[in-house]
């Protein structure tokens, strides 16, 4: 805002006559600032922010007339009011309008005129500094909003990128934490799940394509349910086969139960899809493989195109698992079934020869859970 009171700058190369115009304003309430030359006025004009100028046209060095030339030469000052005080006639008054002048006051001048005609200009001068201001205001508004409309937009092409590959949990939780950081490549123990449709091959093969997928939404809008309601992070669709992992981005607690019973919920859901297919003669049916182990879990891929996936041998024995299994059965290795054998009710299957592991795999096949009460998940 600006500052009261109004600023006049008067510039009389003759003592007594600046006496005499600070004695006439001064009382009104308006500040004065005073110059004995046009160039003295220059430098004032520099100094102070002045309202309206008062200048006598017939002064030593450059007269009044090349000063409102170089006043209206200078952006900032091209509005500022200037009132010539000329004791010349009309060819006078002709070239201060040609210098730029906006009103005059003849000497010897009145008093009253002055304070009217000082008056009138300075409140013209406030309201273009008000015009001013609040366009300077509007300005910084506009770039304000523009920068808060790119970071909105930069946040929801953020959130869009992430919510490819990530559970909305996840998702959450890198918002929360204001930087993808959380992405980068890291070692952690987790649980994965492992499905696939039993018969999805000849099915596939013997049908139109826009049957198969019917089927595919059908399937894939029960896990995506059941994956979010539970907090694992979905890895990847390939077709009929979905493979899910617990505890990582995000920590989980008893991750092995909150993937088994999952599983659990996966079988008894798709086995109602299943029913329903099967009246359609689709003859299909799932099977599941849970392993829990280490692997380095990270963004991969390319500038348009990421994944958060998880590497290591603990997935390839999910998938191993899940191909072993028939339909309707979840098979569960040794070291994840130990964590929830207290909740899990499963029927050892003895171990397994595994593709692409030197060692046979001790396995469980899972019934139930033992008090379905006290799911991990609503």
């Amino acid at each position: 805002m600006r500052r009261d009171p109004i600023l006049v700058l008067a510039v009389d190369d003759l003592e007594q006559n600046l006496r005499l115009l600070d004695a006439v304003l001064s009382p009104r309430g308006y500040g004065v600032v005073t110059a004995a030359s046009g160039e003295e006025a220059l430098a004032q004009l520099e100094r102070h922010d002045i309202d309206l100028v008062l200048l006598d046209i017939m002064m030593p060095g450059i007269d009044g007339y090349e000063v409102c030339r170089r006043i209206r030469a200078v952006p900032r000052w091209r509005f500022l009011p200037v009132v010539m005080i000329t004791a010349s006639g009309d060819q006078g008054k002709r070239h201060a309008l040609e210098a730029g002048a906006d009103d005059f006051v003849s000497k010897p001048f009145d008093q009253a005129e002055l304070i009217a005609r000082v008056a009138s200009l300075a409140r013209l001068k406030r309201y273009h500094d008000t015009i001013e201001r609040q366009a300077a205001e509007l300005a910084r508004w506009n770039v304000e909003l523009e920068a808060r409309v790119a970071s909105q937009v930069e946040e929801l092409e953020r959130v869009n990128r992430l919510r490819r590959f990530l559970s909305r949990q996840v998702v959450d939780v890198v918002l929360d934490a204001g930087d993808e950081a959380v992405l980068a490549s890291h070692r952690r123990d987790i649980v994965v799940v492992f499905c696939d449709l039993r018969g999805f091959t000849a099915f596939a093969e013997a049908s139109e394509p826009e049957e198969v997928m019917g089927v595919l939404s059908e399937y894939h809008v029960v896990l995506g349910e059941l994956i979010d309601r539970y907090e694992g992070t979905l890895e990847r669709f390939t077709g009929d086969g979905v493979m899910v992992f617990f505890n990582d981005p995000l920590p989980l607690e008893d991750p092995a139960r909150r993937a088994i019973e999952m599983a659990i919920e996966i079988r008894d859901r798709v086995g109602d899809l299943t029913a329903e297919w099967h009246r359609r003669a689709i003859d299909l049916g799932i099977g599941i493989g849970v392993a829990q182990g280490y692997a380095t879990l990270g963004r991969i891929g390319f500038e348009g195109r990421f994944d958060y996936a998880a590497i290591g041998s603990v997935t390839n024995l999910a998938a191993r698992l899940c191909a072993a299994a028939a339909a309707g059965q979840i098979l569960v290795a040794q070291r994840a079934f130990t964590a929830v054998e207290e909740h899990i009710a499963a029927s050892p299957v003895g171990e397994l020869d595994v593709r692409g592991f030197s060692r046979a795999v001790r396995a469980y096949a899972v019934d139930g859970i033992r008090h379905p009460e006290n799911r991990v998940a609503p």
